[in-house]
């Protein structure tokens, strides 16, 4: 469904991503991780056309997006929630949603209202209060829910965890892998290394820009140079791979 191919990005004469490719096939869940700075958020918004990279290929079912423009993206099924959640915060949790909606464009609506509501049934109790008065865990809800109500075919989310009470992270993972399995697409970015190599199927780790290391989220978990640097854990502690 994605291909990024050498992708190169520069942020104030400063080169954040320098040649990065990975893939996202359809149906998949797949995690990018890495340390703050490495240009995990960059690669996000260049593949949802916020930013306009420097050099190299995205395309989207083989059709070329890295020249595009953000909201055509989004009509064309590609929706971010992006990193900090950027709820419109004087609107209420209804009007978010709403506005959410506007991606569709004339296409099918896959996650309608009540749909949204039934996975995250706080935003239903809440639809008539500003979005700015709701928890840090409420509004991340609510900006995967306005994403959900453009009618994604790939999300992308950018470090959904960020600030979050374990118990609400758990949460918003457990909708994510509801969603993956009924079919959506996802493309992950998340600062805590083993939820995200525990919910995908597939990871790459960013460092400097670089892709340094991908494979399947199993193996990249008993990797002893990821547990090392990413989970915690040293090298000696870790057993030896079968």
């Amino acid at each position: 469904m994605l291909a990024v191919a050498d992708l190169k990005a520069s942020y104030s004469g400063i080169q954040a991503l320098r040649g990065v490719s990975l893939d996202v096939a359809e149906g998949e869940i797949v995690g990018l991780i890495g340390p703050n700075g490495a240009g995990k958020s960059t690669l996000l918004n260049c593949i949802s056309g916020i930013v306009r990279p420097a050099g190299g290929s995205i395309t989207l079912d083989g059709a070329e997006i890295a020249a595009v423009p953000p909201w055509t993206v989004a009509r064309r099924g590609l929706l971010q929630v992006p990193e900090g959640r950027q709820v419109l915060p004087e609107l209420t949790v209804l009007e978010n949603l709403l506005l959410g909606a506007t991606a569709l464009a004339g296409r099918k609506a896959t996650y309608a209202l009540d749909r949204v509501c039934e996975l995250f049934p706080v935003l239903a109790e809440r639809r008539a209060q500003r979005a700015g008065s709701l928890s840090g865990g409420q509004q991340q809800m609510l900006a995967i829910g306005r994403a959900l109500m453009g009618g994604p075919r790939l999300l992308l989310l950018d470090e959904p965890s960020l600030g979050l009470a374990p118990l609400i992270v758990r949460q918003v993972f457990d909708a994510l892998k509801a969603l993956n399995a009924g079919g959506l697409t996802i493309l992950l970015v998340e600062q805590n290394a083993r939820q995200a190599l525990d919910a995908t199927n597939r990871a790459y780790v960013i460092e400097q820009g670089r892709v340094v290391h991908a494979g399947p989220s199993a193996n990249l978990a008993q990797d002893p140079d990821i547990i090392a640097h990413y989970l915690g854990q040293a090298k000696s502690d870790r057993k030896p791979v079968q």
